[in-house]
This record gives C-alpha cells, sequence and structure tokens, in this order.
C-alpha cells in the first residue's frame, strides 16, 4: 500500500475500532438497564404476593431452590439476591404505570419500557420518572452499587448523591464504599460552604 492508501486504510480501521466500542458499551448499558429491570420487578412480584396471599420470608429459600432447579444456567437467584430484590422493590417503591408517551424517557430505556400486551407478562412500561431514582442513575448504575447504596445508605438524598458521583466519576463498587465510608458528600458540602463564605 501507497503511504496515502495506508492512511485512508488506517482512518477506516479506527473509525470501524471506535464504532464496535461504542456498540459494546451500549449493549452493555441495555443489558445492564434490562437486568436492573428484570430485578426490580421480580421484588416486586414477590412483595404483592407476600401483601396478597400473606406469605412470609419462608418462601425466600424454597423459591430460590427452585429458581436454581427449574433455571440451572441462571445465576442471581440466591436467597440473599432474591432479598435483594424484595429490598429494591420496597425501597423504590411501585409507580403508577406511565402515562407519557415512550419517547420522552430516557433514550437508553426507550426499549426496555414497552408493555407486552400478554396476559400474564409482566408490564414494565413504568412511570420510571417519577422513581426515587431518576432512570438515568437506576438503569445505569450496576446491581452491586444498588446493592451498596442501600445497605449503607438510608437517607435518599444522600443515596441520590452518591448514586450520581458514582455515575460521574465512573466509581467501581469499591470505590463507591469507600467514599460512603469517609462521608464524601459532607466533605463536599463542606467545601461548598467554604467556598460561599
Amino acid at each position: 500500500m501507497k503511504t496515502e492508501e495506508l492512511g485512508l486504510y488506517r482512518e477506516l480501521l479506527g473509525a470501524i475500532k471506535t464504532r464496535v466500542c461504542q456498540a459494546q458499551r451500549q449493549a452493555a448499558v441495555s443489558a445492564n438497564a434490562e437486568m436492573i429491570l428484570m430485578y426490580w420487578d421480580i421484588g416486586r412480584m414477590i412483595v404483592a404476593r407476600q401483601k396478597e396471599e400473606g406469605w412470609g420470608a419462608g418462601v425466600i429459600p424454597r423459591l430460590a431452590a427452585d429458581l436454581k432447579n427449574e433455571l440451572p444456567e441462571q445465576k442471581g437467584f440466591s436467597e440473599r439476591n432474591i432479598g435483594y430484590m424484595i429490598r429494591f422493590a420496597r425501597e423504590y417503591g411501585e409507580p403508577p404505570l406511565l402515562q407519557q408517551p415512550v419517547a420522552k424517557i430516557a433514550a437508553p430505556l426507550k426499549g426496555l419500557l414497552q408493555a407486552t400486551g400478554k396476559e400474564g407478562d409482566v408490564i414494565v412500561q413504568r412511570a420510571v420518572a417519577q422513581l426515587p431514582l431518576p432512570p438515568e442513575i437506576m438503569f445505569r448504575l450496576s446491581w452491586t452499587h444498588h446493592i451498596i447504596l442501600f445497605e449503607k445508605l438510608k437517607d435518599l438524598p444522600t443515596r441520590l448523591w452518591y448514586a450520581r458521583k458514582a455515575l460521574e466519576q465512573g466509581w467501581s463498587r469499591d470505590t463507591l464504599a469507600v467514599q460512603i465510608k469517609k462521608r464524601a458528600h459532607e466533605r463536599c458540602a463542606a467545601r461548598l460552604i467554604m467556598t460561599e463564605i
């Protein structure tokens, strides 16, 4: 190849690599959002059934064992994780069905927020705009980030502050836990007060 052709080829190669990486990142974001939505919905279904049938926590070990038997290739359905799903649903509530068009919802969620319309299927088109955590945060954080947030922080505004910072700063779950332990939100607030004085 001539120098000019080599330069054009490298430009094409770079553009293709960029596009592949972009698609991979978007696929990961979509997969994570779908998993978070699924966990939230599973927790919601269990909470609803517990209320309707008066079931206690004793149903969780049986459900975990049955899910393991019925879906042996699937991970994430341990007793502990099912407990987290229930807590997640309780923490973030049961919003009413969405009244606004899907187009107004955050772009990464458009494909996820469609009602199936089939009897017995879970309707996932919810009022995500009314959730305690905005959808651009709720569905972009990893499951382990969520667990750390609701285990370590009771106050919702503080939880939201850390959730936003985790996304903005790209904090790993370990970094998030350290920042919470160091009470980073208080240090940040103190710095803001000092700059205003």
